[in-house]
Order: structure tokens, then sequence, then C-alpha cells
């Protein structure tokens, strides 16, 4: 791979990785409710859920698609579903880990969370069909190796803006109306996928 693709692939990478989307909405949400030490395995279940999702795209998924558009219909429709209610927990999370049910996404429901991410799929559908039309596994796994590298520190940010507003937050209504901001929020990001 040239070094100019290498460095338009960083760029997108980190342009990917940092700007609001569901993973980043959900970290900070997390990151509020729970604290950075709490979140962590969310926060590293998305890094190695969304770099085994480039490369299982890359390897061949993307053909499935190509073959049969179908299943990529069934699956913009379940993901939007899905974050729906997850929407709707957020929203109705009541205060700053109080209740005893409280706790945040695991390692792995955040790796398979990645599975019906639209942003996520948007991201690894671009970056294989763009940047290794060839899909070599050469490529296909120095792209999966750039969005390792890019995308924790880059999410990570979003996990410390969340624990920082922690203090504030901790008065009932100001978490409450917080937690309803994220939830319309991420309601918010899915109407490029709804309107696709």
């Amino acid at each position: 791979m040239q070094l100019e693709i290498v460095t338009a692939m960083l760029t997108f990478a980190f342009v990917g990785s940092v700007t609001p989307g569901p993973n980043n909405l959900m970290l900070m949400a997390s990151g509020a409710n729970f604290g950075v030490w709490r979140t962590m395995p969310h926060f590293l279940g998305i890094g190695f859920g969304f770099v085994l999702m480039v490369i299982v795209v890359g390897i061949g998924l993307v053909q499935v698609f190509e073959l049969y558009p179908l299943s990529y219909e069934i699956l913009r429709w379940l993901s939007i579903a899905y974050l729906g209610y997850l929407a709707w927990r957020i929203a109705t999370s009541a205060t700053i880990s109080s209740t005893a049910n409280a706790r945040p996404l695991t390692w792995l429901q955040a790796a398979l969370f990645q599975w019906v991410n639209p942003k996520a799929w948007a991201m690894a559908l671009t970056a294989v069909t763009v940047y290794a039309p060839s899909r070599s596994l050469a490529a296909v796994v120095l792209i999966a190796c750039i969005f390792g590298i890019v995308n924790l520190p880059s999410i990570f940010i979003w996990v410390v803006m969340g624990s920082k507003l922690r203090h504030f937050l901790a008065r009932g209504e100001r978490l409450r109306l917080f937690n309803y901001t994220m939830a319309a929020l991420l309601l918010a990001t899915l109407y490029p996928v709804i309107n696709a």
C-alpha cells in the first residue's frame, strides 16, 4: 500500500473513530454513569470488535451483501431496532451507579454490538472498498491494524469526557437530563440509516 493511501486511511480512521456515533455516545454515557474503570471492558470490547469486523468484512462478508442485498437490508433494520432499545435503556437509567442492576456493557456485549452498529458497518465497508479494493489479505490486515491503533485513543476521549461529568451529574435531575440527551443523540444517529 502506498504512503499516500496509508495517510488517507489514517485520517479516515481518526475522523471516523473520534466523531459522534453510537459507540462514542454510549461510552460517554457509560463514563458518566459508571466512571472510567468500570467502562474499560466496554471500551476494549469496541476496539476488538471493530478490528475483527474489518477483517471479516474484508475477507468476504462484503461479497455476501453484494450477492444478497436483502441480507444487508435485514441487518440494517435489526440495527435500528437494537439501537432504539439501547437508547431506551440509556434514557431510563436512574442514577449514577445507584441500583444493583446498573452496569456498563461487558467486553463481549460491546464487541458484538459492532455487528449492529450502523456507523461501524459504514466505516468497515468504506475502509475495505475504498482503501483495499483488491481485498488482499495483507491490505485488509493493514486496515484493521490502522483502525486498532487509531480507534482506542480516539474513543477513550469520550469515556474521559463522560467521567468528567460525573460530579456535575451527581444530582438526579441533571443525570436524568444527560441520559435523555444521550438517548436522543443516539436515536439521531439513526436518521441517515433510516433514510438510506
